[in-house]
């Protein structure tokens, strides 16, 4: 198959959406690096490949019609960040605002970064990649896409790109397909059952009864938000989280303001309190649980009305930071509590009735609507399949790699962020050690780099790609049996903090475990 190649290109080299259009769908274009996914990874990993290596030509790939991924297709009342924006935000970019967003801000922050990056000409959005196949022979992976604007318009909607490094950066979320238990008799209630993830534009919930199935960030975001109109909002829960109180404009950051410090200041000396606050909190989980329980529980007695039992709603069965911590803006799901919209219940649901919402204790909870905020469905990498010189890939029978590179996988690295850090200061981090490998290969010639086991791991136990005992989150151990694996030693362990390796990722040795020809 061979590649596009045409005079008029664009500044980079990246071929223009105009020039691909005028070849025929059965060519291939090329280009140096195909990114897969424009949200916040793969807007940050085109940052550093026009900081790194300006002369080199990429592309990305999203499904979406626009940028954001999860910004964009979470549209729910209140959608927000959970993490604090001042490291969530890249390391390049000063975020200016209030440390807790909602959707919108952080949407018009990532647009800022493609127009200073010059990244509106390498985007195609609206392409959905079908498979992608990879041939020692050519030295390059072809990925088959569906470009759903041709489709829509009834035309030949497949196209092929070809390039010498694929860079999955879509997330691990499934955007189409959120986690949705089924219920005994949901056909017999009489009114409207929505996911958060699939909310609808026009639905009102003014003076409605509304119950909402989940006690994470998205049953808290919501949950406030939909009080303020509704008759009555009752968060049902079948088992407590552990929640804190955040402020949304932080005490030192207030402190800051009338010094008329540069932004680059203020950004650096708040992203260093919040590292050292999530250091903290995180090291005091690991080494000392039952403190950290005591820590965070103290943070929310006051908050809590005296007539509701705090024990049974408040207090969970598992330790500190085996789900994530879930953050509530200046305690506003607590104020709502205090004003008697919103009510907390612990139980398991009998089943669905006409009216709304039958609990195992007998008790029914009326409802004119339905939230079932009950979580997301992970995907291995956006349910693409894999290719490698004509034989399909397997990740579950597949080790990671420092958890961004994949055993017997050439010329391919993935995103995937921190789980209790924002996840924005790994993809910083991972995308250094990549330019570090990306370095070497052209310092030494070579084209491949591949993952492999060494002979001192013959026989290593292969681990999930999570301890559940050490992250429980539902999302996750759901996917325990679709996602690769993981091995008991270094460079072959995932999951691993940021306090460790910010000090470990500058120092790696990117021989060690990798095959480069």
């Amino acid at each position: 198959m061979t590649a596009i190649r045409t005079d008029a290109r664009s500044a980079s080299g990246t071929p223009t959406e105009a020039e691909i259009r005028t070849n025929s769908a059965s060519a291939t274009t090329h280009v140096d690096v195909l990114i897969i996914g424009a949200g916040v990874s793969g807007i940050g990993a085109a940052h550093h490949l026009r900081e790194n290596f300006p002369h080199r030509s990429f592309t990305i790939l999203e499904t979406q019609e626009s940028f954001g991924g999860t910004w964009l297709t979470h549209q729910y009342p209140g959608t927000r960040s959970d993490s604090d924006l001042f490291t969530y935000g890249y390391r390049h970019k000063p975020w200016a605002g209030p440390s807790i967003a909602r959707a919108e801000p952080i949407r018009e922050y990532l647009q800022e970064v493609i127009a200073e990056d010059d990244l509106a000409d390498h985007i195609r959005y609206g392409h959905r990649v079908l498979d992608v196949t990879w041939d020692s022979a050519d030295g390059q992976w072809t990925a088959t896409v569906a470009r759903e604007t041709d489709r829509a318009d009834g035309g030949d909607s497949t196209i092929r790109y070809s390039a010498s490094f694929l860079w999955m950066c879509n997330g691990y979320y499934d955007h189409e397909s959120p986690y949705r238990p089924e219920w005994t008799g949901e056909e017999d209630f009489q009114g409207t059952i929505v996911h958060p993830q699939h909310w609808p534009t026009d639905l009102d919930y003014t003076d409605k009864r509304i119950v909402i199935i989940g006690s994470g960030s998205t049953a808290t975001t919501v949950a406030p938000v939909l009080a303020q109109d509704a008759a009555h909002v009752t968060m049902l829960q079948r088992s407590p989280s552990y929640y804190f109180i955040a402020p949304t404009v932080h005490d030192l950051s207030a402190a800051l303001e009338p010094l008329d410090l540069p932004e680059e200041w203020t950004h650096e000396i708040l992203r260093r309190q919040y590292i050292k606050q999530t250091d903290e909190i995180v090291t005091l989980s690991r080494e000392q649980p039952d403190a950290a329980r005591e820590f965070l529980l103290d943070g929310i007695r006051a908050a809590v009305p005296e007539d509701v039992d705090f024990e049974k709603h408040f207090l969970p069965d598992y330790r500190p930071w085996q789900e994530r911590l879930v953050a509530i803006p200046d305690g506003d799901f607590f104020t709502q509590m205090q004003a008697g919209k919103l009510t907390v219940e612990t139980d398991t649901i009998e089943r669905f009735t006409e009216r709304g919402v039958l609990l195992a204790s007998g008790e029914e909870l009326d409802a004119d609507i339905v939230v079932t905020a009950t979580g997301m469905t992970m995907t291995s990498f956006a349910n693409i399949p894999f290719t490698v010189d004509g034989e399909p890939v397997d990740f579950t029978d597949r080790i990671t790699w420092r958890g961004m590179m994949i055993t017997g996988i050439p010329n391919m690295a993935f995103a995937l962020g921190y789980f209790r850090y924002s996840w924005t200061l790994r993809i910083d981090i991972v995308n250094d050690l990549l330019a570090r490998i990306l370095t070497h290969m052209e310092a030494t010639g070579a084209t491949t780099v591949t993952p492999a086991l060494r002979a001192e791991d013959d026989g290593m136990e292969r681990r999930p790609w999570v301890d559940p005992d050490n992250v429980s989150a539902g999302y996750m151990v759901r996917a325990l049996d679709r996602l690769y694996r993981q091995g008991d030693r270094a460079p072959w362990q995932q999951m691993l903090e940021y306090d460790h390796e910010r000090e470990v990722f500058p120092t790696v040795d990117i021989t060690d475990g990798l095959s480069y020809s």
